[in-house]
């Protein structure tokens, strides 16, 4: 996501700054270079040597005759983005003053002024950050091209964004933004249909897939719509936790999509019909389930033979293609057979059935995987994929933008 960014990392004095360390470990595990900038205010919290040791560089606290902060953050400077994490109040404030009277706010300056993107995530006592002056502050930063990594709102504070939020929009900031004002909707994960109130019928899907494309249209400047199942069965060695995403929660937030939380396919299919009404293109990831059926209101009593009356669902491309002829639909086909002619024959038949713009193929067994052997199917050719599913989520949104792109060229 990072991959050869250069990240001026500025820290400021709040309690926050002790979560610098992995901050840096994270945004160098998605491959960014960084550079770490303190206040004097920082340094009371966290010790220089422990950024030192995360960047692997040496960390500036305080502007010599080496002009450090031209040569981080000006005109050719080294750093590709700034990001302040966190920023106090008064750090804030500064910034938006042209106030420059610590290495964080120098750097601010002068990257405001060398057109070198910046982002702020922002982290302090609530009543600070809900102060007029805070936020005219941060007004002004907005109107000038600042982003903001909005802090999560607990116990009366303000705190600091998840790291995943951070290096998101950090990456967002840093990089070409092709889907910029493209709204793209992504269905992902599984849906479950109930059998009675203790059993349901489902798949086996994680939605790793489905939440690697709508982060990786996020980054590339869209709006994203996630519509998101349930995340199916896994073993205990292949599950990972996703907050939020177990299932039954409708509060369900996620730094780079719009999430709307659903069960059945049914729920799935209106969720995704109204999404679509403002969509700019769809990516119908999510392992839908084949069968429904009428449930039973009361548990069914287990030890008896029974036979389950099914029922087929709807066809999501289907419906979100009868109701927009044109919009740009990239479909997923999982198949068992393994073989790659298999693969690529049933994918030309939904491609052709539904006219999608192209169709990711893959083998079933990479759900619940982070890797995945993929084929992207398009009416002319095939390009085979094998990697990781956040590589394969860029190869898709890049795609993604190209079709776009020619179409508002037409």
């Amino acid at each position: 996501m990072l991959e050869g960014v250069n990240v001026a990392l500025g820290v400021s004095g709040s309690i926050a700054a002790v979560k610098t360390v992995e901050l840096a470990h994270e945004l160098r595990r998605r491959g960014a270079s960084v550079r770490a900038v303190m206040t004097d205010s920082a340094r009371h919290i966290i010790h220089p040597w422990s950024l030192e040791f995360a960047t692997e560089n040496d960390v500036v606290t305080e502007i010599t005759g080496g002009v450090e902060h031209v040569e981080l953050c000006g005109y050719d400077g080294w750093a590709d983005v700034l990001l302040i994490a966190p920023a106090t109040a008064n750090t804030v404030g500064k910034i938006a003053g042209a106030v420059d009277d610590t290495p964080v706010t120098t750097c601010a300056t002068t990257a405001l002024g060398a057109d070198t993107p910046v982002v702020i995530a922002p982290a302090m006592h609530e009543p600070m950050y809900d102060h007029p002056g805070v936020l005219e502050a941060i007004e002004t930063l907005d109107d000038w091209g600042v982003a903001f990594v909005d802090p999560r709102i607990e116990e009366g504070k303000a705190k600091i964004a998840s790291e995943e939020a951070i290096v998101c929009e950090t990456a967002r900031a840093a990089g070409e933004r092709p889907l910029a004002s493209e709204h793209v909707v992504v269905t992902s994960g599984a849906t479950s249909e109930p059998i009675d109130p203790v059993r349901v019928l489902t798949n086996r899907s994680s939605g790793r897939m489905g939440r690697a494309v709508a982060r990786a249209c996020y980054v590339r400047g869209a709006d994203v719509t996630l519509v998101h199942g349930v995340v199916g069965p896994h073993s205990l060695q292949r599950s990972s936790p996703v907050a939020g995403l177990s299932g039954g929660d409708s509060g369900v937030a996620l730094p780079y999509a719009s999430v709307e939380q659903v069960e059945t396919a049914a729920e799935l299919l209106e969720a995704t019909l109204e999404a679509c009404s403002t969509a700019d293109a769809l990516v119908s990831a999510a392992a839908i389930g084949d069968y429904t059926l009428e449930p039973s209101a009361e548990k069914l009593r287990s030890g008896a033979e029974r036979t389950l009356d099914l029922e087929p669902t709807a066809k999501v491309i289907d419906e979100v293609r009868d109701r927009h002829p044109d919009l740009p639909i990239v479909g997923f086909k999982a198949e068992t057979t393994g073989d790659d002619e298999a693969m690529i024959e049933a994918a030309r038949k939904t491609l052709e059935r539904a006219d999608l713009t192209f169709v990711v193929a893959n083998d079933a067994s990479v759900m619940g995987s982070d890797r995945t052997r993929a084929l992207l199917v398009h009416a002319e050719n095939a390009a085979r994929y094998e990697g990781t599913k956040a590589g394969l989520s860029g190869e898709i949104a890049d795609s993604i933008a190209v079709v776009l792109t020619d179409e508002s060229s037409r």
